[in-house]
């Protein structure tokens, strides 16, 4: 990758919003330029989308959890799937150790977070977890 995709990309991934006509200037670059990088960026796979990024305040007032989850291995793409459909959680990984998947978790109230844990406690496949609520965000990149 070229030094300037990867300044284009610092850039967007500070704030994905910012016009063409902004990130041209921060990058001395044309308008076109930066537009036909960006173009071949998302081409590339490089870039797959764009998101929402929550504001510190919202983040805040959320609850979230990272629940470990051990999976009976016949039903693991059945499992995957029905964790995916789950809008809570931001994120599921395959983890090496006594647990199969850590799912990262996202409510707005304790309450809605118990609620989940029980959906997924209750899935077809699932054998156990064990969940830990975050207390506090130290950093995050």
């Amino acid at each position: 990758m070229k030094p300037v995709d990867q300044r284009l990309l610092s850039l967007l991934k500070t704030n994905a919003r910012m016009s063409t006509s902004d990130l041209a200037r921060k990058l001395d670059l044309s308008r076109s330029t930066i537009q036909s990088r960006i173009k071949k960026l998302e081409q590339e796979g490089i870039i797959k989308g764009y998101t929402v990024v929550y504001g510190d305040e919202y983040q805040n007032r959320l609850v979230s959890a990272h629940v470990l989850i051990k999976v009976m291995q016949k039903l693991t793409v059945k499992t995957n799937n029905a964790l995916k459909e789950m809008p809570e959680l931001s994120a599921l990984h395959a983890i090496s150790g006594d647990f199969d998947l850590i799912a990262i978790l996202k409510t707005e109230s304790t309450q809605e977070l118990s609620q989940i844990l029980d959906r997924i406690s209750n899935l077809e496949g699932v054998e156990r977890t064990n969940s830990s609520v975050i207390l506090e965000t130290k950093f995050s990149r």
